[in-house]
């Protein structure tokens, strides 16, 4: 038995294979929606998925406006965070955050599932999030992929 041929393979910076896709929001329910794209983001996906290595796709969302909660989360679900101030402890809705913009709801939403390490600021930085149909990487060919088909 050769011992060689069983030896694991980890991707590094230089090996790993990224890719751009697109990822059209429209419909989508959020939740279920941003764990698939944090698993792109990782690289979950990918056979040479290597842990602590950046080995993700980078991923374009765009109509992050005409993603959906259900029941009454668009208003019932808070965010808290703390500003470090006695009495500074501020919340919001996903309603508030929509209002400020598509993209920062859908942009914290995938950060919660990412990492809370360097490896996870530096995946976040391999997401964008547009609110409607045009976004600007066209130059780097992304194609499209379906996110329901994804597991």
């Amino acid at each position: 038995m050769d011992t060689l041929s069983y030896k694991t393979i980890s991707a590094n910076k230089a090996t790993v294979q990224k890719e751009w896709v697109v990822i059209d929001a429209t419909g989508q329910t959020l939740g279920r929606m941003a764990s698939k794209v944090a698993k792109l983001l990782r690289g979950k996906y990918k056979p040479s998925f290597t842990p602590h290595v950046d080995c993700g796709d980078n991923v374009i969302i765009i109509n992050a406006d005409k993603v959906v909660l259900t029941g009454n989360k668009w208003n019932d679900r808070v965010y808290l965070r703390y500003t470090g101030y006695p009495g500074g402890q501020r919340e919001t809705t996903p309603a508030m955050l929509m209002e400020k913009g598509a993209d920062r709801l859908v942009q914290k939403v995938v950060k919660g599932m990412l990492p809370k390490n360097r490896l996870g600021a530096a995946l976040l930085k391999n997401l964008y999030v547009y609110a409607g149909t045009e976004h600007k990487h066209e130059a780097q060919q992304p194609k499209t992929i379906d996110i329901n088909a994804l597991k």
